[in-house]
């Protein structure tokens, strides 16, 4: 059980003897049974290196998870075994969110509207179509996005109408931020997962080519840089080339996009146009990569500028309010079905306590910011 759930957190035997100030022989006796923790050891490997529930050690055998190996197939080898631990532990609580998600809804998504069933991706559809059909599902116009007030604003919004179409969206905050979020799928509740350690604009580009990977039924991770994508075979390369495109399209549609070229595309016109959608400038540069307007060593100068400078806005951040920022990853529309059931006497306050992921004594503080939420 102690090898597993430290394979499972990408943790090397070296890192948890350094984490445990142990030497590697003695890790491994662990592992092997010529040796054991005390109590307050095992205490710190389950809740502080490896994020596990205490008594997942006394199981006979490790419980069936879902292994990123198999999970996310669009992904190399190498990448997933690069994992970080931060990125592993997401993944956890994405499955996690998903089995709360099956249990408060008896197994049935209650969306009244589902897009998955409304809307089909065919083997031979052009990512632009597919993308049209989308913003017309979601119900959003051109002109709707262009008075949003900001990239946050424009990210709620869409996070909103993508939840309200059958597809539950959960944020959280891991490290390194070269993981800008995933998706999982299911029949009944797809769910992709957002890195907020990167812009909010990175985000809304995250959310639609996972968005992609949800209507291939493939499980999906978004990373910042996608030079990965050159070293990947079909059909995996084809999907994750197709899902860059139609989260281009979904965000700055081509026919628009095309009415507003000029003849030049130096840094104010692109800073006009990612304000004009609420995109990153990133985005807008790519898509005057694709039509042959700048040149690949000017995407390549514009995405480390835009990188360096993020990372440099990143590190003058300050904590914040526990409580609003928990009630912001978990979404409205999750807050209502937990809080809801619970006021409907489904459950007590220990398994309310356990679907918003938080202690007992921290469900009144997130009662008040879902209050304040569901007023605002």
């Amino acid at each position: 059980m102690l090898r597993w759930a430290r394979e499972r957190a990408g943790c090397s035997i070296g890192e948890a003897a350094r984490a445990m100030k142990k030497s590697e022989d003695e890790i491994g006796r662990w592992e092997t049974g010529l040796g054991a923790p005390t109590y307050p050891q095992l205490e710190k490997l389950a809740y502080q290196l490896y994020k596990r529930p205490l008594a997942i050690f006394f199981f006979p055998k490790p419980p069936a998870e879902r292994d990123p190996h198999t999970e996310f197939r669009t992904l190399p080898e190498f990448e997933i075994e690069n994992l970080s631990r931060a990125t592993r532990f997401a993944i956890r609580q994405a499955n996690a969110m998903q089995l709360a998600l099956k249990e408060l809804n008896v197994g049935i998504n209650p969306s009244d509207r589902k897009i998955l069933r409304d809307v089909k991706a065919t083997p031979r559809i052009l990512a632009a179509d597919l993308a049209l059909q989308v913003r017309e599902y979601l119900g959003f116009s051109l002109q709707e996005q262009i008075s949003w007030r900001d990239n946050k604003d424009a990210l709620e919004h869409w996070r909103s109408l993508i939840q309200d179409a059958g597809i539950f969206v959960f944020k959280d905050s891991f490290k390194p931020d070269d993981i800008s979020g995933f998706c999982l799928i299911d029949p009944e509740f797809p769910v992709v997962y957002l890195n907020n350690s990167t812009a909010a604009a990175r985000q809304s580009f995250t959310l639609f080519h996972e968005m992609a990977h949800i209507f291939f039924n493939t499980s999906g991770i978004t990373k910042l840089d996608d030079v990965y994508i050159s070293a990947l075979a079909d059909p995996a390369r084809t999907i994750e080339v197709f899902a860059n495109h139609f989260a281009g399209e979904c965000l700055v549609p081509s026919r628009d996009f095309d009415k507003i070229l000029r003849g030049s595309y130096n840094d104010q016109f692109i800073e006009e146009a990612a304000h004009r959608y609420h995109v990153s400038r990133e985005v807008i540069v790519r898509k005057l990569l694709n039509r042959d307007l700048v040149s690949k060593q000017f995407f390549n100068s514009k995405y480390e500028q835009y990188k360096k400078e993020y990372q440099k806005r990143q590190k003058k951040k300050a904590g914040g309010d526990f409580y609003a920022r928990h009630a912001a990853y978990l979404g409205d529309k999750y807050l209502q079905l937990a809080f809801g059931k619970y006021y409907q006497g489904h459950y007590g306050i220990e398994q309310l306590a356990d679907y918003l992921g938080v202690k007992v004594q921290s469900v009144a503080g997130m009662e008040e910011r879902f209050l304040r939420r569901a007023i605002a």
